[in-house]
């Protein structure tokens, strides 16, 4: 395995930040990152994971090893006449995982077609969109306990997942390396196209959304995150930045009172505010400060116009999140992890 001094890992990250790392190594087994994780450089220095490097800000440069997982492969574990098993190991792109099982035609996780990011991520912050959630297939995951270096295995239970959250962001946060995720598919036709555009993406394209395939669904859902969703490879960005807000009903009725445009929808919990109106409401949307901004097409969206350090971002970032917090009385929660 190389050990890269001085490393820049501005193509390892989605927003394009060009900042360094006093070292870089990458895995590609479990046998190599344990091997890593017993040398005396990761006891003597600091140790970071990065995957697919969607889901991050980099504010500054990395004074620790950094240890990037390139573990991948997909298997079969089980299979039977009405779904599949299937073992994805961490370092896979998640979109690939999806593009995989939707040849296979196998069905549940089309509506997360083109999340960015890789496997491990996944379970970290049960990733969503179209109305489904990775835990609604999620079967159990692998994770290397950093304490003792051994294998454990997390059942969905054990994961606690809730909205945009599990167990390994809050109290086993950074106590854990995911080395796999096994996921169960159905083999029956069963398609969600209710939420979002995609009923009416499907019925643009000339469509039956009541007879789509699987890969029309999915395609659907690809071409719409590219149309309100900057390609990073274009302008540096890590997706939707913030997540949606949960209120109480009595604040959301309140607010409601004050705003009548304000939108909102009934949850478990309460009433869910989209993050992206309450940021569009406050004329945040296609403003640029400097080298970053909120993306013109889509609020949620912090961007890097080319040259923006990764505390330009975060400033705008927290800007914003007061801007709401003063008008609505609602704390925005950043969904991207900030490294600083």
């Amino acid at each position: 395995m190389k050990v890269n001094q001085n490393c820049s890992l501005k193509k390892y990250n989605t927003f394009g930040l060009n900042v360094s790392a006093k070292y870089l190594i990458e895995v590609t087994s479990l046998v190599e990152l344990i091997e890593v994780l017993k040398s005396n450089l990761a006891k003597e220095q600091k140790v970071y994971f990065l995957g697919g490097g969607s889901n991050i800000l980099l504010c500054n440069n990395i004074d620790g090893l950094v240890i990037v997982n390139k573990i991948e492969g997909i298997q079969i574990e089980d299979e039977t006449d009405k779904d599949v098993t299937i073992k994805a190991y961490s370092g896979t792109s998640w979109h690939q995982l999806v593009l995989y099982a939707v040849a296979q035609q196998w069905y549940g996780i089309e509506n997360m077609s083109l999340i960015p990011g890789s496997v491990g991520a996944a379970p970290m912050q049960n990733i969503g969109a179209y109305g489904v959630e990775l835990k609604d297939s999620f079967v159990c995951l692998e994770a290397l306990n950093l304490a003792n270096l051994k294998l454990e295995t997390f059942k969905h239970d054990e994961c606690a997942f809730g909205y945009r959250e599990s167990v390994f962001k809050r109290h086993l946060k950074n106590q854990y390396f995911i080395y796999s995720v096994t996921l169960r598919l159905s083999k029956n036709h069963k398609i969600n196209t209710s939420y979002g555009d995609i009923e009416s993406t499907l019925i643009q394209q000339q469509i039956d959304p009541k007879n789509a395939t699987i890969k029309q669904v999915s395609d659907a859902v690809i071409a719409i995150r590219q149309s309100k969703l900057p390609d990073p490879n274009k302008l540096g960005n890590s997706g939707s930045f913030f997540k949606n807000p949960v209120i109480k009903t009595g604040h959301f009725t309140q607010l409601k009172e004050k705003y009548p445009d304000i939108k909102g929808y009934e949850v478990q919990d309460g009433i869910k505010v989209p993050a992206g109106w309450l940021i569009e409401s406050l004329g945040w949307k296609g403003k640029r400060i400097g080298n970053t901004g909120s993306h013109a097409k889509q609020a949620l969206v912090l961007v890097n116009y080319g040259n923006a350090k990764g505390e330009e971002v975060k400033k705008l970032a927290f800007d914003i999140i007061k801007s709401v917090e003063n008008t609505y009385q609602i704390n925005l929660e950043p969904e991207v992890n900030i490294w600083e």
